[in-house]
């Protein structure tokens, strides 16, 4: 029995565990924000925090006068293996979250996938409010749509007039041509007057 075993086994051997942890918290520093399993999130969640604060501490440090901290670099560098996530970390990730005491990462359940029927949720930064941001612009389209249906009915006011001025013009046309022309009518002139007297009705 596995009394006291913490962590989860993610169902890989401890290498491919690694390495499915430091790809997660890669794109974690990246993007902010990633959609992944919740079995998954949670182990990132404690692997990405942990990071964090040594970032974090490094940058307080370097911060009192003193040399750049290499040595943190090169430890969580080891983990990570990829140079533009640790200077992001270092640089931009450890001054933002600077005041917050733990705590910078949080797991949002969103339901069961439909493939396997797994679990799903979103790991983001706590700080990089990036489903909010994104939650404004709907608000704007919602605006627009509710204004839409004013417009629909401008739409057929204008398909009606420009119907009617259409029969006026071929009127007119007809008028000035006494002379019997060799082509036939264009039957695509006749099919508005069908679909126009539709609407009309």
């Amino acid at each position: 029995m596995r009394h006291l075993r913490s962590g989860r086994k993610l169902g890989r051997t401890r290498s491919h565990r690694k390495a499915t942890l430091s790809a997660l918290s890669v794109s974690l520093i990246r993007h902010k924000k990633i959609r992944t399993t919740t079995a998954k999130a949670k182990e990132a969640r404690s692997v990405v925090e942990k990071l964090i604060t040594r970032a974090k501490r490094a940058v307080q440090r370097e911060g009192d006068g003193k040399v750049k901290d290499v040595h943190a670099r090169r430890e969580v560098f080891a983990f990570l293996r990829d140079r533009d996530a640790v200077s992001t970390l270092f640089n931009e990730i450890a001054a933002k979250v600077a005041t917050r005491p733990g705590g910078y990462t949080r797991v949002v359940k969103l339901g069961q996938r439909h493939g396997d029927g797994a679990e799903v949720s979103v790991l983001e930064l706590v700080d990089y409010n990036v489903g909010q941001e994104k939650a404004a612009p709907k608000g704007k389209a919602k605006a627009k749509a509710s204004a839409a249906p004013r417009k629909k009915t401008s739409k057929k006011e204008t398909v009606e007039a420009s119907t009617s001025k259409k029969k006026a013009e071929e009127k007119t046309s007809g008028a000035k041509s006494s002379e019997p022309e060799s082509a036939p009518p264009e039957t695509p002139a006749a099919k508005p007057k069908k679909r126009g007297a539709k609407q009309g009705e």
